[in-house]
């Protein structure tokens, strides 16, 4: 990763709270990129050109064509969670 892509922190729209872009390349799925990456970062730099070329061809074009789940699977998966945690 560049030292200017890890040092750029915002504000995550699923989180609530700031995180730094390093966070955001890891925290989907299987420690992949968020889904919301693009969204997130395309105003502080070339986002899209950096995920081109550090990541795997068909990762990326996965991450491409990648759309959030609705929210209410969202919940039932995180529901499901919890309880396997406390059991």
């Amino acid at each position: 990763m560049k030292d200017t892509q890890g040092s750029l922190v915002r504000r995550c729209p699923r989180l609530g709270n700031p995180v730094p872009f390093d966070y955001c390349e890891v925290c989907g799925d299987e420690q992949q990129p968020c889904f919301k990456i693009l969204d997130c970062w395309w105003e502080h730099f070339d986002v899209v050109r950096y995920l081109k070329e550090n990541l795997p061809e068909d990762q990326f074009n996965r991450l491409m064509a990648a759309r959030p789940k609705p929210k209410v699977a969202s919940l039932v998966e995180l529901i499901e969670q919890a309880r396997k945690r406390n059991v």
